[in-house]
């Protein structure tokens, strides 16, 4: 029997749908994550712009395309928000963002169309114990308390909670015996610990023994400390990789969106990562087209981004979310939200290039994943995309960039 998990969305998804496919084997199944023809499908959905809801929903057709008797479960964030329109044919169960490990019980037993659970006010666990040989995501925190007023997750996903200390320590102690690099994820990694008493630096400490390269996923630059840093740095292969949302570089649109920082104290966050290492790499996210946003305060953004020198931007047009409060206002002219993306992405271009030039002879820690041509290539401690005749895990200084990296000749 073979199955199909396929993803859309997040790497709290990914890491979700990772755990699905690994109960999915021990029932025997065949699994992959590609939309090949299969005997059963798993979707795990997103909403976070009306884009990604779309898809999630076209998904359903794409896996009747290609097995018109295939079973389909369904389960993540777009499902959570609507759930009816999920409900169609082949579709044997239908949940939400909670509750995704009744998809099991279900496939062991009898298909339940309406399996939602309510949102947990505890982390639900779950354990990893098989690993890509390259890179595994480890989810330590679920949910959102910050309700910025253009998001719909934290309706969807519930308030912060946070997984044990002793129960993540485990599972990157069993991962680091199959993978080289380990990627601690959440929903908002900076609330870890604090709804159990503890703290994301008490963790990151915790890791310390482990000889596996760790990486943060997305984060908000409120939670960068100098406690937070010092544990960071002082693990024994730590990448220091940095994405810190960002979302606006105007502090009147930041306090429309309700964030909680203005420029100033993001910029602050910014130098004292540097402070650690001046060559870190630091990416964020930029919605553009925000409902208040004027010409001035788009300039104002532009000018920041390029002030704090990202080593990339992720722009993102403004999507209308319902039952969020940035809903209720008017949005911008499509003609202009398109004009400013694109203003965006050239600045996105000049800000990669420019990375990538500062670190040419540069020593770079790559993890080589794939060979393209002649050339292995892998990611790099700083997150470059890396081109080298050798393979594993190396040390090089590249000498040139090429195509989306850097060249080791």
């Amino acid at each position: 029997m073979k199955a199909v998990v396929f993803t859309l969305g997040c790497k709290v998804n990914r890491y979700e749908s990772d755990l699905l496919a690994q109960d999915l084997r021990e029932l025997g199944y065949d699994v992959t994550e590609e939309l090949v023809p299969a005997d059963l499908y798993v979707l795990n959905t997103c909403a976070v712009t009306g884009e990604a809801e779309r898809k999630s929903r076209q998904s359903i057709a794409r896996c009747r395309a290609l097995n018109p008797s295939a079973k389909i479960y369904v389960c993540g964030c777009a499902s959570q928000k609507s759930p009816t329109s999920f409900e169609r044919e082949n579709v044997v169960f239908v949940s939400g963002a909670a509750g995704k490990d009744k998809i099991i019980e279900s496939i062991r037993n009898k298909p339940i169309i309406n399996a939602f659970s309510p949102l947990p006010s505890l982390y639900e666990d779950g354990f990893l114990t098989t690993a890509d040989r390259t890179r595994a995501y480890v989810k330590i925190q679920d949910g959102c308390n910050s309700f910025c007023s253009y998001c719909i997750i934290p309706y969807l996903r519930g308030r912060s909670r946070s997984r044990a200390k002793e129960s993540v320590v485990k599972e990157v102690e069993e991962l680091s015996k199959k993978t080289a690099e380990i990627v601690l994820i959440g929903v908002n990694l900076m609330d870890y610990g604090k709804d159990i008493g503890t703290d994301l630096a008490t963790l990151i400490r915790a890791l310390s023994p482990f000889d596996v390269r760790i990486r943060l996923g997305s984060f908000y630059a409120e939670g960068i400390t100098e406690e937070l840093l010092e544990a960071l740095f002082s693990l024994k292969k730590f990448c220091p990789h940095f994405h810190l949302s960002l979302q606006s570089g105007d502090d009147d649109v930041l306090k429309a969106m309700n964030r909680k920082y203005v420029r100033q104290e993001y910029a602050d966050k910014i130098a004292l990562i540097r402070s650690f290492d001046k060559n870190a790499c630091i990416t964020t996210d930029i919605i553009t087209g925000f409902p208040t946003e004027t010409d001035e305060n788009h300039k104002n953004s532009i000018d920041f981004i390029r002030e704090m020198r990202f080593s990339d931007i992720h722009v993102f047009p403004f999507s209308s979310r319902e039952g969020t409060r940035a809903a209720r206002l008017s949005s911008l002219p499509p003609e202009v939200v398109k004009k400013r993306k694109n203003e965006l992405l050239k600045l996105k271009e000049e800000l990669i290039d420019d990375y990538l030039t500062k670190n040419i002879g540069v020593e770079q820690s790559v993890l080589t994943e794939e060979k393209i041509g002649e050339y292995y290539c892998g990611y790099s401690q700083y997150y470059i995309r890396v081109y080298t005749k050798r393979q594993g895990d190396i040390s090089c200084l590249p000498v040139k960039k090429h195509k989306d990296g850097l060249m080791e000749v």
